[in-house]
């Protein structure tokens, strides 16, 4: 835009229109071109504005539609959505903007083919299939205020609620509302089995004694309803509850009784978390107590106690097996006293082990007139007395 001397001139590219004003109003719409306007005392201003395919701003719309009727007619068309309704604006039969009820926009219409989509929002709650696959064009965010869009798992159980009432359980699938006018929220669980760590609880025990003990369990939803009514968080009440449970079990044992009677424990809190955890929807499937952690202290004498049960216990195993060996010497003794030939084998035996230790044997004769002689006298048995 250029002012000469009487006289403005400006250029309008193509696809542009171009307002031009005097003092504040407008005088005409100029389309693509070079355009020379007698202005003596410059009073002109010129705006251009892109209108192929585009959003014309609502306020300046209506303005315009008030003070020039005519003009805004010709120029762009003003959707306004009604009570209850969602207006689907396609420009060129794609859909682009997204109207909620009470929402208004003006579009250009030059060079463009305007088209307008009304669905009553109060009479149908759920998204037409072939309607859901033309809000794709919309952008994300107008999707996200116009639908509730949903896809629910083989796994998972979904609830709808509309204004905070249940409506129906979900099937697997895809699943598309209308948000328009009404709260809609979908509440999914996963009916899978979940694992939950009971972390390490500060227990004192019947003897007085602080232990710390971890548990784990694994639940699953069995309920959806009753799980949405009763719940905000499940993990979170489901913790709480175990923990109840595993300091009422605990309290009222000795430390020898918890270390030695977890499968009690076990038992007990399961019972008790099975007992109440209905009134939640979900199931406990599987529950065990996992650690018992103890002071360093007590740890300490625990141990000593222990080293001390093994070591008495070696000690009367050594000592069953001393009386044993004795007993049975003595059955063998008692057998050599009314067997001499059975003593002699034993001596015998006795004298190869020995031999076979020693590395050099030096024979002395002491006196015997020769080898033979004293082998005769080593190994000669003694024959039996008469009787």
């Amino acid at each position: 835009m250029t002012h000469v001397p009487f006289m403005l001139s400006f250029t309008v590219k193509e696809g542009e229109i171009a307002l031009v004003r005097r003092d504040g109003m407008i005088v005409g719409a100029y389309r693509m071109g070079r355009h020379r306007m007698f202005d003596p005392l410059r009073k002109l201003t010129v705006e251009t504005f892109a209108v192929l395919r585009a959003q014309f701003p609502n306020d300046k719309a209506r303005a315009i539609a008030q003070a020039r009727p005519d003009l805004a007619a010709e120029l762009f068309e003003i959707v306004e959505a009604g009570d209850g309704e969602v207006a689907l604006v396609s420009l060129d039969g794609a859909p682009r903007v997204g109207l909620k009820p009470f929402e208004s926009g003006a579009f250009w219409t030059v060079g463009t083919k305007v088209e307008v989509e009304r669905v009553d929002v109060r009479t149908h709650l759920r998204v037409a299939p072939q309607l859901r696959a033309r809000l794709a064009n919309l952008t994300a965010m107008q999707v996200a205020q116009l639908v509730c869009d949903v896809e629910v798992g083989a796994h998972e159980a979904a609830l709808l609620f509309v204004d905070g009432a249940f409506i129906e359980r979900l099937a697997p699938g895809r699943h598309a509302f209308w948000r328009a006018d009404r709260k809609v929220k979908v509440v999914t669980f996963d009916q899978r089995p979940q694992p939950l760590e009971i972390s390490a609880q500060e227990i004192l025990t019947k003897d007085r004694v602080g232990v710390r003990l971890t548990m784990t369990a694994f639940w699953r939803v069995v309920d959806p309803e009753k799980a949405a009514a009763n719940a905000t968080d499940l993990s979170v009440a489901l913790y709480r509850l175990v923990q109840f449970a595993l300091r009422e079990a605990s309290a009222t044992r000795t430390l020898d009784e918890i270390l030695s009677g977890r499968d009690r424990i076990d038992a007990e809190v399961r019972d008790f978390v099975s007992s109440r955890a209905g009134d939640l929807g979900v199931a406990v499937t599987e529950l065990g107590l996992k650690d018992v952690i103890l002071p360093g202290d007590v740890r300490d004498l625990v141990n000593k106690v222990v080293e001390a049960e093994r070591t008495a216990k070696a000690n009367l195993i050594r000592r069953q097996e001393e009386t044993a060996a004795t007993r049975s010497l003595l059955n063998t003794a008692r057998l050599m006293e009314d067997n001499p030939l059975l003593l002699r084998l034993k001596e015998l035996e006795s004298l190869e082990k020995l031999v076979e230790k020693v590395g050099r044997i030096d024979l002395s004769t002491g006196g015997a007139p020769s080898l033979d002689a004293l082998l005769t006298q080593v190994w000669r048995l003694r024959a039996e007395k008469p009787a």
